[in-house]
């Protein structure tokens, strides 16, 4: 497997934990960990293999980072590369906008056809998620906030698939 580079935002260190829990959930050399708020888009560019992880905040926001970086995302040309995304939300005190961030940042990647990693959404109660489409979750959603028991398993699958996507 070609080496992954994942970028995440976190303000209060859960998506942090939740990156570095994928990233174990990997072989641990073959992935790199980078903090969205201090990646050049040029480091993004280097890797094949892409994860990108950010929170929601508020009535659908991303991490405050992502918001800063995600107009040079925009405007990287990632049709060569596979992308996998997560994002954390909490679908008690949000649910009409739970992980909202993860759709945000779906949206502003210009090729979808190379978003690989979708989930199911059983098990979730909400009303509305923008990183919901035809369905399913268009990348892992952990809610750290009302099912922390839930994430190690949700991760341990979500990785087994990325990994066959990957390759």
């Amino acid at each position: 497997m070609k080496k992954i580079g994942l970028f995440y935002g976190s303000t209060t260190g859960r998506t942090k934990k939740v990156a570095e829990m994928i990233q174990k959930e990997f072989d641990p050399k073959s992935l790199d960990l980078y903090n969205i708020k201090d990646v050049n888009p040029s480091d993004i560019l280097k890797y094949e293999n892409l994860i990108f992880g950010t929170s929601a905040w508020g009535i659908g926001d991303m991490q405050d980072d992502w918001e800063t970086f995600i107009d040079d995302l925009a405007e990287l040309d990632l049709s060569d590369k596979k992308i996998a995304l997560f994002g954390l939300g909490d679908q008690i005190e949000y649910p009409e906008s739970f992980a909202d961030g993860l759709g945000t940042l779906y949206c502003r990647i210009q090729v979808k056809d190379n978003i690989v990693g979708f989930c199911s959404t059983e098990g979730y109660k909400y009303y509305y998620s923008a990183a919901e489409k035809d369905g399913q979750f268009i990348g892992l959603v952990i809610d750290q906030d009302k099912q922390p028991e839930l994430t190690e398993e949700r991760i341990k699958k979500w990785v087994t698939g990325i990994k066959k996507e990957f390759k």
